[in-house]
């Protein structure tokens, strides 16, 4: 009675069964997150509900019964949905411990986003990719797909099945999402209307080819970002603005640049990078999302028009080159990968992790994990780390010969089953299905594998044919009557 759940009852669980005792007759009263966080200003009654909470845990272990976990063989291959950085690193660090990957890649080439990126403030992005392609395509144990759509992909932790166009079926044991992003087509500020206004990476191609660079350029920030429409922050446009401010002035010391901000977030050690642009004569101006800049045409040049928050003024800066630093979007088929997946996305449409620190690779849906900007914007760097960090958190399943799942399931009751069909409309995870167990006569079955245990099931069946296993209703009931006990 003190840890939470989500972090210790594992780790009690395994020393129970060290003590040669099943796991499943262990309970734990959950004083921390039900009273100690919560309660912290009322210590006196967080006291008294503390009692209650064990009172009732150790009526309901009266009742614990022993429970077996399933075990399941694992197919040591790893599926990785996306050629770009992420998931080319993702694939090379699996396969570098020994297992075969197949590489997924929608386009005709690998490389994704990074093969746009012609600038970094430490390193060269083409050659990185270039080094990551050829190390790609002679890896004996990674196996590319290019220019192939997922149509379908089914299974569970250790045996999933993916089908590709053309008909090719893979199986394997894990699934790596690592489908990257795509950036915003802005409509505002004369895009698509002047050539001389342009996005960041338009810009970046200008800027590494060395031709036609302008003599002035004025950077506007959030652009499609931190809105109503996307309320985000890309989090990468800053320093990719500092980068391509630096580099222009690297060339052209005299050249005058000006950066529109709302607030600069050059994060970690980009804020030198920001101090520095600072010190070579870039110009900072902050602007109120309320009354953002305006391009205008004057005569046959451009300029930008802000309200400059410190001199309390408007002021108009010339620009040779106007640089949009545009946000950057989940892929359009997210919402597909994750109804295949059975994996949520975030209110924004990136993809969810099952918990911010606890499980930042994982999804809730076990053998499946993220990487990259399918997950959220991310520079090259935390890119990479993340991609090697999922291999790792592969390694986990693959290296195993059987995987043992959960004891805590439901379990339909095939006398009382009326083959209505609820839990299989509730289940978020395809747990149940009907089967026919005699000619007309359809019951529901539960792939043990796949529940989660959450119970949904349980409280949709009109006939309650389902219980749960480790809560059942006699468990329940028996913490209900020692809490009422306690309360008479």
């Amino acid at each position: 009675a003190s840890c939470t759940p989500r972090t210790h009852e594992p780790l009690f669980r395994a020393t129970v069964r060290e003590a040669g005792l099943n796991p499943y007759l262990f309970d734990l009263a959950n004083i921390r997150d039900q009273c100690s966080w919560v309660h912290q200003k009322e210590p006196e009654r967080a006291t008294e509900k503390s009692k209650d909470l064990v009172t009732m845990a150790v009526s309901r272990a009266n009742l614990l019964t022993p429970l077996d976990d399933a075990s399941i063989a694992i197919i040591p291959k790893a599926m990785v949905l996306g050629g770009g950085l992420a998931g080319m690193t993702a694939a090379l660090a699996i396969g570098d411990q020994g297992f075969d990957v197949h590489l997924v890649e929608r386009e005709g080439s690998l490389g994704g986003n990074l093969k746009r990126v012609r600038l970094l403030l430490d390193g060269d992005p083409q050659a990185m990719v270039d080094d990551l392609i050829r190390r790609v395509n002679e890896h004996p144990r990674v196996h590319v797909h290019l220019g192939r759509q997922v149509e379908d992909i089914s299974g569970y932790v250790g045996n999933f099945t993916t089908r590709l166009s053309g008909g090719e079926q893979l199986d394997h044991g894990l699934v790596v999402v690592a489908t990257g992003g795509t950036s915003h087509e802005p409509a505002e500020h004369m895009y698509g209307q002047d050539p001389r206004v342009v996005t960041q990476l338009e810009f970046e191609a200008q800027l590494a080819a060395a031709e036609d660079l302008p003599d002035s350029a004025v950077f506007i920030q959030c652009v499609g970002s931190r809105n109503e429409e996307h309320a985000w922050c890309s989090r990468v446009c800053c320093g990719a603005t500092i980068k391509e401010a630096l580099h222009l002035k690297g060339i052209n010391p005299d050249a005058a640049v000006y950066v529109l901000y709302r607030d600069i977030r050059t994060y970690g050690l980009r804020e030198d990078a920001y101090r520095e642009a600072a010190e070579k004569g870039v110009i900072f101006i902050r602007y109120e999302p309320d009354d953002p800049p305006r391009v205008v045409r004057e005569g046959d040049g451009l300029s930008v028009q802000v309200k400059d928050e410190v001199l309390g003024d408007s002021i108009a800066l010339p620009a040779d080159r106007v640089v949009l630093a545009t946000a950057i979007m989940p892929q359009s088929d997210n919402k597909t990968f994750a109804k295949m997946l059975k994996v949520p996305l975030s209110k924004d449409g990136f993809f969810l992790e099952a918990h911010v620190k606890l499980r930042p690779l994982d999804f809730a849906t076990e053998g499946v994990f993220v990487c990259g900007m399918a997950h959220w914007p991310k520079t090259v760097d935390e890119t990479a780390g993340q991609a090697y960090g999922v291999a790792a958190r592969a390694a986990t399943i693959l290296s195993l010969t059987k995987l043992e799942t959960e004891g805590i399931v439901s379990s339909p009751d095939p006398e009382l089953c009326r083959g209505c069909g609820r839990c299989v409309g509730v289940c978020e995870y395809g747990a149940p299905e009907l089967v026919e167990t005699s000619p007309g006569i359809w019951v529901s079955q539960v792939n043990e594998v796949l529940c989660k245990g959450c119970g949904k099931c349980a409280v949709a069946c009109p006939t309650k044919a389902i219980s749960m296993r480790h809560f059942t209703d006699d468990q329940i009931y028996a913490m209900l009557e020692a809490l009422l006990r306690g309360v008479g």
